[in-house]
C-alpha cells in the first residue's frame, strides 16, 4: 500500500517549478491557475525571485501547494500514474495538508491557493514581528520537548509545535520562552537546540487569530470528501468525511503536527510505501520513524519517470 505526501514550509526555493513547467503543458496549466486565482503573478517569484518575496509566508504557501500539485498532475497526465490508481492514501506536513486534500479532489486549486494565502497573511498578523519564535530541538523526543517546554514557560507561551521524527522535536511561543529552551536543552538530556529562520511561532496557542480566520474562510469554501484517505496533522488518524477536516484544518492553526505518530499510524495501517511529491524534507523522516518502508522523493521529470517505470 502507498501513500502520497506533501511538504511544508521551508521547502521552498526560487526556481521552483522551471523545469517542470519547460518540460509539461500539465505543469504550466498549474502554475496559470495558481497566478489566475491569486491575481498575482506568484509563478515568476518561483521562477526568478527575490528570495525575500517567496519566502514571505502568504506566498510560500501557496508556492510550495502548486509546486507538489504540479508535481502530481504531471505524473498522472505525462507518466498515466493516477493518485486514485496508486494511492491509498494522502497526508501533508501543516500546509502540506491543504495541498493533500488538493491532490484528493477535497479542494480545487484555485481555492487551495486562496485558503493558503489567507493561511499565510493570518499566521503572519496573529503575532507582532519579534514576539514568538520557534526552535527545533535536535536529539529531543517527544517526552523530553514536553518536559522542557513546561519548565521554560514560566508564565508564557512555550509549547510543542513539532513531533516531527523520534529525533526531531520544534517548539513554538514566545521568544523569552524559547531562548529560556535553547539555552536549558542540556540540562534536559537533549543534544542542541536551534532557533528556526520563522517570522512567526506556528502551530502554538499564540496562532488563534488565525484560527478564526480560517475558521471563517473555510465556512465558506468547505472541503468535499477526499477521494482517499487523509491523515490530518492534529490527530494523526485517518479522516474520510469533508465536514471532520473543516473543523480539523481550524484546529491545526494552533495544533501540534504529529508528524512521527501520523506517520506510524499509516505505517501500522499497511502502508509499505511513502512518496513525497514535490520536495524531499519528508523522507529522511519517514526512514527514522519507520525504517523498513520504501521511500521516493518526486521532484524532477527524470524522478517521475523513474517512478513510474519501477511500478509499471
Amino acid at each position: 500500500m502507498s501513500a502520497f505526501l506533501f511538504p511544508g514550509q521551508g521547502s521552498q526555493k526560487v526556481g521552483m517549478g522551471v523545469a517542470l513547467a519547460e518540460a509539461s503543458a500539465a505543469a504550466r496549466t498549474v502554475f496559470e491557475e495558481l497566478d489566475d486565482a491569486l491575481s498575482q503573478k506568484l509563478s515568476a517569484i518561483m521562477a526568478d525571485g527575490p528570495e525575500d518575496q517567496l519566502t514571505l509566508t502568504e506566498n510560500a504557501q501557496p508556492a510550495i501547494m502548486a509546486n507538489a500539485i504540479a508535481t502530481l498532475r504531471v505524473l498522472e497526465s505525462d507518466f498515466g500514474v493516477t493518485l486514485a490508481d496508486h494511492a491509498d492514501a494522502v497526508a501533508g506536513h501543516s500546509l502540506g495538508e491543504y495541498t493533500a486534500l488538493c491532490a484528493a479532489g477535497s479542494f480545487d486549486l484555485a481555492t487551495t491557493a486562496r485558503l493558503l494565502k489567507l493561511r499565510g497573511q493570518a499566521m503572519q498578523s496573529a503575532v507582532p514581528v519579534g514576539v514568538g519564535a520557534m526552535a527545533a530541538l535536535l536529539g529531543a523526543d517527544i517526552e523530553k520537548a514536553t518536559a522542557l517546554a513546561e519548565a521554560c514557560a514560566e508564565g508564557e507561551v512555550c509549547e510543542v509545535a513539532n513531533d516531527n521524527d523520534p529525533g526531531q522535536v520544534v517548539l513554538s511561543g514566545h521568544v523569552g520562552a524559547i531562548d529560556r529552551a535553547i539555552a536549558l536543552v542540556k540540562e534536559h538530556g537533549i543534544k542542541r537546540g536551534v532557533k528556526l529562520p520563522v517570522s512567526a511561532p506556528f502551530h502554538c496557542s499564540l496562532m488563534q487569530p488565525a484560527a478564526d480566520a480560517m475558521a471563517a474562510a473555510l465556512a465558506d469554501a468547505p472541503p468535499a470528501n477526499p477521494v482517499v484517505a487523509l491523515y490530518a496533522n492534529v490527530t494523526a488518524a485517518k479522516v474520510a468525511s469533508g465536514k471532520e477536516e473543516q473543523r480539523l484544518l481550524v484546529e491545526q492553526v494552533t495544533g501540534r503536527v504529529r508528524w512521527r505518530e501520523s506517520v506510524a499510524a499509516m505505517n501500522a495501517d499497511g502502508i509499505g510505501e511513502f512518496v513525497e511529491l514535490g520536495g524531499k524534507v519528508l523522507t529522511p523522516m519517514i526512514k527514522k520513524i519507520a525504517g523498513e518502508a520504501q521511500t521516493a522523493s518526486l521532484i524532477t521529470m527524470e524522478d517521475l519517470e523513474t517512478f513510474a517505470k519501477d511500478i509499471g
